[in-house]
């Protein structure tokens, strides 16, 4: 072999091509991590859009078999004072919390009773995979997600006592959905969403039309979006358009209730359209629907 060559031969990269492929490299990985991350995130968002469209055939099969009554819908203290007598009658029983609460971590009991059953206590179902929020005492106990991320419509189902006379004391004037035989469009009223991991708790998703306040916030896990499931068992992924609708997916920061700012009632508008409609818009029988027990 001549010298020439072999000096070629041993000569390696000199640190200016090393640096150049380096650069390339990091050059390729900037195009690529984002169209990743893109899918990721598609993928969370259809896995999420599967879960809640079996939780929603869950709750069409359980008004089937309960006389058109739609699931019980129950605040905190009613959901613990039932459950502390094993009477699991909720759509769902677990009430996060950003404590150390085992109700965060009950996969058990989240499909103990309501919809649970109709669901082959599948307990998946009723968390997004994006959704890992934890607070600090959580993570420090080696937890990594609370077990739900879905609520329902606070208008829809027997919400206990909450009512009177049929009607919803906290929002009086608007139609409490018992049976599904009452909403007059299935397609325009969601029974179940995401929430935001700061107002989840009891899973009963309250607004009130006429207050121009948001008290609890539909989550927005798939790039500023969320899924909702409609009465007659579609489902949309519905972007919000105000960041002030879209707060940070961490413990504490939603700083609920908040007046809607001005100018941005759209988010707003669009849900409250699509939770209740006026009593006074539609004859309605508002008869208390049939006990699960």
């Amino acid at each position: 072999m001549h010298n020439h060559d072999r000096d070629a031969w041993g000569r390696g990269f000199t640190l200016i091509e090393l640096l150049t492929v380096i650069a390339v490299i990091g050059i390729l990985a900037s195009l690529l991590l984002p169209a990743l991350a893109g899918a990721k995130s598609k993928g969370y968002s259809i896995n999420c859009l599967n879960n809640e469209r079996q939780l929603m055939l869950a709750c069409l099969m359980y008004v089937d078999d309960f006389s058109e009554a739609l699931p019980y819908n129950l605040g905190t203290a009613e959901i613990k004072q039932r459950a502390a007598k094993n009477q699991y009658w909720n759509w769902t029983t677990p009430v996060m919390s950003w404590e150390l609460d085992s109700d965060n971590t009950n996969s058990v009991l989240l499909t103990e009773g309501g919809v649970g059953p109709y669901t082959s206590r599948t307990a998946r179902l009723y968390r997004c995979p994006a959704d890992k929020v934890v607070s600090d005492i959580q993570a420090r106990a080696g937890w990594t997600a609370r077990v739900r991320t879905i609520s329902m419509n606070a208008m829809v189902g027997n919400a206990g006592w909450w009512l009177q006379s049929g009607a919803n004391v906290n929002n009086p004037d608007y139609i409490q959905f018992l049976r599904m035989g009452q909403i007059p469009q299935p397609s325009q009223i969601f029974v179940l969403t995401e929430e935001h991991p700061d107002s989840i708790n009891d899973g009963y998703f309250l607004n009130k039309p006429d207050s121009m306040k948001w008290i609890d916030l539909p989550a927005s896990y798939h790039n500023g979006a969320a899924n909702l499931a409609f009465a007659d068992g579609h489902l949309e992924l519905h972007k919000w358009r105000f960041a002030s609708t879209k707060p940070p997916s961490q413990p504490d920061a939603a700083h609920l209730p908040f007046p809607v700012p001005p100018g941005e009632r759209a988010d707003y508008d669009w849900l409250m359209a699509r939770t209740t409609i006026d009593a006074d818009a539609v004859g309605s029988d508002t008869g208390a629907s049939p006990s699960v027990r």
